[in-house]
This record gives C-alpha cells, sequence and structure tokens, in this order.
C-alpha cells in the first residue's frame, strides 16, 4: 500500500485547513463505519482500531451471536488507502476523508469486512494471471424529504413548481430542474476523484443513472462507495432524498447497478477476445460460470427484503441468468463493442447492493467458469422476461442458497459466508416481526 511522508500530509491539511478526517469503510450494507480523527494524528500515522463486529453490523443497528464471531469483541487495525485521501464535499467545514482496510492484529485482512472479501477474490484472478476490469452504472431516486417511514416516497418539487409524474425519461429538463444538486453533486465527485461517464433520467420520475468509468476492481468499489456516501449527504444539504433502494416506489421501476467487467492477462490482453478480434471461448467460460454459481451468490446482489421486488417481469430487470448479445432482456448481456471492450454486463444487481460484495460475487463466480471451463447455454435473441425463473425469488431462500454453497465459502472463506449469512438471517427475522400496510388493507376486513 503506498504511503505518504508525514510532511506531505502536514502539507495537504494545512493547504485547506484540514483538522479531521473521515477515517471509513463500508460495512456489509455498504454503509460508512469508522472514525473522525485529528488531522495531525492521521498525518503521523497514529494506530487507529475499532471492533472486529462493526464492519457486520446489521442494517437495524443489531450485532448477530453467531458463534463465528468472538465473545472477546476484538479489535482491528483501520489501515488508510492513501490513494483514496480527500477533501470530504459534504463537510460543513473543512474536512478529508479517506477509505480504510480493516486488518487484524496479526496484518491479515479481517475476513468480515467487504474490502477484504474483494481482495481475496482478486488475489484468485492474480493466481491464475488475470486482472480484472469493472465498471458500474448506478441508478438512484432523488425524492422529497421523508420523516414518516409509514409514508411512501414522492418525487420532490423542482423550481418550476410541479413534481414530475414520469413524463422526462431520457430528457434533461430535471437535470435543469434540480440544478443546485448536480450541480454540487458534480462537483463532489470530481473532488472524490470519481470518474463520472454518462448521466441520464432514468424510467422513473426523477430517477437517474450515472455510469463510472471503467478501472481496477477495488479502485471502482471505492468510488462507488463514496459516490452514494456524497448522494446522500449532497441531497439531504437540498431537503431532497438520494435513495438506492432496489425498489423504492411501487409500481416504479427499481433501481440497479448493473456491472461491466472484462479480465485481462498478463500483456493486458483482453481474455475475451482472440488475437484476430474474434470472441474468445473465454468468454463464454466466464458466463457459464455467472449462470451456473450466480444464484449462489445472489445474496450479494440482492442483500435486503425489498430487492426482490425489482425482479418483475418486463420490466428490464432479469428474472434469470439467460444470456443474449445486446440483450436488456437478458440477466447477462455482451454489450456491442471492439474487441479490445468486449464484456460481460451482470443486470442483476440492485443499486442497494453493497459495490464491494457484488462486484466479488460476481468476479468469483466468472472466475470459477474460467478455472472449470464450463459451458454456456446458447444465447437468447428473444425476450429474456419469458423464460422461466431461475433466481431465487427471495431472500429466506437467497439466504438458505448462500449457506449451502461450496463456491461462496471457496471463494470468501467459511467465517465471512457464516458471519455474514448470520446477520442476514438477523436482518431478516427483524422484517418478519413487522406487519405490513397490505396485510391490514386486505386480511383485516376478509379473513
Amino acid at each position: 500500500m503506498p504511503t505518504h511522508p508525514p510532511e506531505r500530509l502536514s502539507a495537504f491539511f494545512k493547504q485547506h485547513s484540514v483538522h479531521d478526517v473521515e477515517c471509513i469503510f463500508a460495512d456489509i450494507s455498504g454503509y460508512p463505519r469508522g472514525k473522525l480523527m485529528p488531522a495531525a494524528s492521521f498525518a503521523a500515522g497514529t494506530d487507529l482500531r475499532i471492533c472486529q463486529a462493526i464492519p457486520m453490523q446489521a442494517v437495524t443497528g443489531e450485532y448477530s451471536y453467531n458463534p463465528v464471531f468472538p465473545d472477546s469483541d476484538p479489535d482491528v487495525r483501520m489501515v488508510p488507502d492513501y490513494r483514496t485521501l480527500t477533501l470530504a464535499p459534504w463537510a460543513s467545514v473543512p474536512r478529508a476523508v479517506a477509505v480504510h482496510d480493516c486488518m487484524e492484529l496479526n496484518g491479515d485482512l479481517c475476513t468480515f469486512a467487504p474490502r477484504s472479501a474483494l481482495k481475496r477474490v482478486l488475489a484468485s484472478y492474480a493466481a491464475q494471471g488475470l486482472r480484472p476490469v469493472v465498471a458500474p452504472e448506478i441508478e438512484f431516486y432523488l425524492t422529497a424529504a421523508n420523516t414518516d417511514p409509514a409514508q411512501p416516497l414522492v418525487p420532490p418539487v423542482p423550481r418550476g413548481g410541479r413534481a414530475e409524474v414520469g413524463q422526462s425519461a431520457f430528457s434533461l429538463n430535471m437535470f435543469n430542474a434540480l440544478a443546485p444538486f448536480w450541480d454540487e453533486f458534480r462537483a463532489a465527485l470530481a473532488t472524490l476523484n470519481i470518474a463520472a461517464d454518462t448521466w441520464i433520467h432514468e424510467v422513473g420520475a426523477t430517477q437517474y443513472e450515472i455510469n463510472l468509468l471503467h478501472g481496477d476492481a477495488v479502485a471502482v468499489a471505492d468510488q462507488a462507495f463514496l459516490f452514494k456516501y456524497a448522494a446522500r449527504e449532497i441531497a439531504l444539504k437540498h431537503g431532497l432524498n438520494a435513495v438506492f433502494m432496489a425498489k423504492p416506489i411501487a409500481g416504479s421501476a427499481g433501481s440497479s447497478m448493473h456491472l461491466h467487467t472484462s479480465v485481462l492477462d498478463a500483456n493486458g490482453h483482453n481474455i475475451f477476445s482472440n488475437p484476430d478480434g474474434a470472441e474468445s471461448p473465454r468468454l463464454g467460460h466466464f458466463i457459464a460460470g455467472l449462470q451456473t454459481y450466480g444464484p449462489e451468490l445472489m445474496l450479494m446482489a440482492a442483500p435486503n427484503v425489498n430487492s426482490y421486488r425489482r425482479y418483475v417481469a418486463g420490466c428490464q430487470a432479469p428474472v434469470n441468468m439467460q444470456w443474449g448479445y445486446d440483450n436488456r432482456t437478458t440477466g447477462l448481456r455482451i454489450p456491442a463493442s471492439n474487441a479490445a471492450a468486449r464484456r460481460v454486463e451482470n443486470r442483476v444487481a440492485g443499486a442497494d447492493a453493497n459495490p464491494y460484495l457484488a462486484i466479488a460475487a460476481s468476479l468469483a463466480a466468472g472466475l470459477a467458469g474460467l478455472v472449470e471451463t464450463l459451458q454456456p447455454s446458447a444465447p437468447l435473441s428473444g425476450n429474456g422476461c419469458s423464460e422461466a425463473y431461475s433466481l431465487p425469488r427471495s431472500m429466506e431462500l437467497a439466504l438458505l442458497t448462500m449457506q449451502h454453497s461450496a463456491l461462496a465459502r471457496q471463494a470468501f472463506g467459511d467465517d465471512f459466508v457464516t458471519g455474514y449469512c448470520a446477520v442476514k438471517a438477523l436482518e431478516y427475522d427483524h422484517f418478519q416481526n413487522e406487519i405490513s400496510a397490505w396485510e391490514r388493507r386486505y386480511l383485516l376486513p376478509q379473513v
């Protein structure tokens, strides 16, 4: 890991009047956890520690008491990746932010941390002389502020005084109407060194998609993590919510995080293409790995109860792992491209997925296909949504599937899989204690 000499860090902090650094990492939900540290202490390399269990904190704030988590609740060290150190554009006073690894006191990566899980998969690629290149497409909604969780989310009222009702898909008027947010958010991405490509209005009312440029898997996951953090914080400054739920509004389009992946060999050549530019058999092996093992790792691409509301036939959200050339109805799409850019677009993950874990799961499944030289199904030219469901249709089923997945335990380790599934079981049990409006609406008067 690159280091920065204390004098260089001190000069950066002095130049920008920075007094504190947000030392953060993503928990299993992709939410920022960590500590605020004085800039002088950060520059001096002061040891920073936090409880080992925090990377696996549930969305409810609870912790699992599965025996995989030590009763002693030991510390892990938080070690900064200095390449991620930037100013924190959401802060009300000058402040810096840096993404950290969670390291055991013996120097090993903490097995429970999502960034560690991704690094473990990348080490498996490196052992094969391979390096994946990844680019995510992140969708989200901007909604009006919502202080009562019993009430549905609604579009914000922009400068024209009328909330959008869905007529602005693929136009620019709602970027203009919400310009104060977009101007500040664009500046924030530049500050955070997030390489964004195209920005579009998606089909839902005030739903947007921003594509990040392709790059190293860990660096891109860091950018996606900071992207979501910045969007939420800056939206709040403008009286909005940036919503990354997979299906936040009933009857409206879900939000995805499509992952584009190619794989390079030691010479930097795309292994999905032959030297003459033709499609390589290894593209098929990678696709077959996703088809075979993607359903086993579904819980990392669709980690919440709400995630499974997105998979509705006919809504451009996949219901199976069929694949096709430039076919947006399939779970796996091969975009039209030149030989160097030949890639697989995995359309399964929702916007609510932790980017480290969604990328890790997709890469682990694809690598298994390469190693085992698996063969894919025939490409589909028709409507993939009319084909049979082959993905788990509920969080409960995805949880059971991952618990019994040999690939998951080989790719991520027994402790990670046991711990992750234990926390997800805790969240699912918590949800089961809620009584929904649907139950009151239809069951109360009739059963």
